[in-house]
């Protein structure tokens, strides 16, 4: 269903009363190259920078929710003041400066981490070999990962999905992280979009609401930001989901039963826009 405009979101955000906000990172809270003081064009602006500032001094926990590895959240917290993390789209939490593996459905037999049992059953080779020409690794950002292998191009998650049933690997699939920003005219026409291949039985959701849960926080008092797909399993955890302006089109795919509330402004502005209208409502 199309989204819900920020402006007239006000029955939903009313039932609020927000103290943990669950948010992805890249095209989302930050701009172009990841930068928290840039818009997606490159502009330098200090909006996201500031709505961040005022959350910290209101009481609204920041957690990030991405497809970043733990180690990479740990440091980008360590800069934006935040602490606890779920990385890898779900497969390894962070609390501080310990990691909790998340294997859902992948063999542990396989290796010492997902990201291997991935590798080492061939799962990654048959994407590679199926969609070859359309999908390759998302270099560098695929190394040093302990739960997903990161892919970029063009691909059918059905598709692929069907295709690691079809070879006894049902317990993989691929799962559409949003669309990249930089060319890739080899990949074929159009958007490249950032997957990962990750174990089924395990998800954004799944390890945020095992997580709130050990917080004693329940949905009224979290809300959640993102930018794509992946991000809107997050909609099952929060009292609200929120899509920044670049990941509007992501809404068509939200459940029809569950609002989703979409800011005027793209990326670090409409993160900020967000958190303006969930502090309004703190209680």
């Amino acid at each position: 269903m199309p989204g819900l405009a920020l402006a007239d979101a006000g029955p939903v955000l009313e039932r609020l009363a927000p103290a943990l906000l669950l948010s992805d990172v890249d095209g989302t809270l930050v701009g172009r190259d990841g930068s928290l003081l840039a818009d997606l064009e490159g502009k330098p602006t200090l909006v996201a920078a500031e709505a961040l500032v005022a959350a910290h001094l209101a009481g609204l926990e920041v957690v990030l929710v991405s497809g970043r590895t733990a180690a990479q959240l740990r440091e980008t917290g360590r800069l934006l003041g935040t602490r606890d993390a779920v990385a890898e789209l779900g497969t390894v939490l962070v609390r501080g400066r310990e990691e909790e593996l998340v294997w859902g459905e992948a063999p542990r037999d396989l290796g010492a981490c997902p990201a291997e049992a991935l590798e080492r059953s061939g799962a990654l080779a048959v994407l590679l070999e199926s969609f070859a020409g359309r999908l390759e690794p998302h270099t560098p950002w695929h190394l040093g990962r302990r739960g997903t292998f990161l892919l970029r191009g063009q691909a059918e998650v059905a598709e692929a999905d069907a295709l690691l049933a079809g070879r006894g690997l049902g317990w993989a699939r691929l799962l559409d992280n949003g669309r990249l920003r930089g060319a890739y005219p080899h990949l074929g026409p159009g958007p490249a979009h950032a997957y990962h291949l990750l174990p089924a039985g395990v998800s954004k959701a799944g390890t945020a609401a095992a997580y709130l849960a050990g917080r004693g926080l329940d949905p009224p008092q979290v809300a959640a930001i993102g930018d794509s797909p992946a991000d809107l399993q997050l909609a099952g955890v929060a009292g609200a989901m929120f899509l920044v302006a670049n990941g509007a089109w992501a809404a068509d795919l939200a459940d029809p039963a569950t609002p989703v509330v979409v800011t005027p402004s793209p990326a670090g502005q409409g993160w900020a826009e967000a958190v303006t209208a969930l502090l309004e409502r703190m209680p």
